[in-house]
């Protein structure tokens, strides 16, 4: 595509410069822009800085805004450098350029054909400028999708990271106050069963040979040895096998 828009500007640069017969020119336009043309050479710059020159029987060179170049010779190919450094050549046999001044003219009576000279070339750096313009776009555009692709990928991959070791914490978490729960539910249980133990054990006219452990021995109104062990009253008695206590009411 690149090598027709190059061939089609230098055809069109071929069909707008005819002969005439002025011998030297310059011109300045409006928008910044000149055009020269001097003995069998002709030379055009923009007001954005490109600029195409042609000199007969060598050829044609252009160079682009975005700092590539084209050039043309004289019967030879056709070579594109762009601004990375690449190059594009491409060979489609001789070619010859028609007179493009009257060399035995004077004078600036016809300087219209310098006019189209500069036309043809702001033609040809248009379609030069607009294939390197494309092409920089999809190299760039390429780049930043790919980008974005990485980017994007990463983010996806740090979530799912993320999730991940959230759902650890909440099972971890969960496991934590199981286990909690369980150990004041056997507290509890122990608790119960202690309680339950010493309600059975020390039962009314209970007799037990030892003492439970904290027990006191209060002086009573009504005389006698009497043990508290908690709420428990114990009366001492003594038999054939030694001393043994016996669960009482209050004295």
């Amino acid at each position: 595509m690149l090598h027709k828009m190059i061939a089609s500007a230098l055809s069109l640069a071929i069909m707008i410069l005819p002969s005439a017969t002025a011998s030297a020119y310059s011109h300045s336009n409006r928008w910044g822009g000149s055009t020269s043309h001097s003995y069998g050479s002709t030379s055009h710059t923009s007001a954005s800085g490109t600029s195409t020159s042609h000199t007969y029987g060598q050829g044609t060179s252009h160079t682009n805004y975005y700092g590539g170049s084209t050039s043309h010779s004289y019967g030879g190919g056709t070579t594109h450098t762009n601004a990375y450094g690449g190059t594009t050549s491409s060979y489609h046999g001789a070619y010859y350029h028609p007179t493009t001044v009257n060399y035995y003219g004077a004078g600036c009576y016809n300087c219209g054909d310098a006019a189209g000279a500069a036309l043809a070339g702001a033609a040809v750096g248009a379609a030069v400028g607009a294939a390197a313009a494309s092409s920089s776009n999809s190299s760039n555009t390429q780049a930043a999708y790919q980008q974005g692709y990485n980017a994007g990928a990463t983010n996806a991959n740090t979530a799912s990271a993320n999730a991940a070791a959230a759902n650890a914490n909440a099972a971890a978490a969960n496991a934590n106050a199981a286990a909690a729960n369980a150990n004041i539910a056997a507290s509890s249980a122990n608790v119960a069963a202690a309680s339950a133990s010493s309600s059975a054990a020390y039962t009314m006219g209970s007799v037990h040979s030892v003492l439970p452990s904290g027990c006191i021995t209060p002086s009573v109104s009504g005389g006698g040895t009497y043990y508290l062990c908690g709420n428990t009253w114990l009366k001492p008695s003594y038999g054939a096998n030694g001393v043994n206590y016996t669960v009482v009411p209050t004295p």
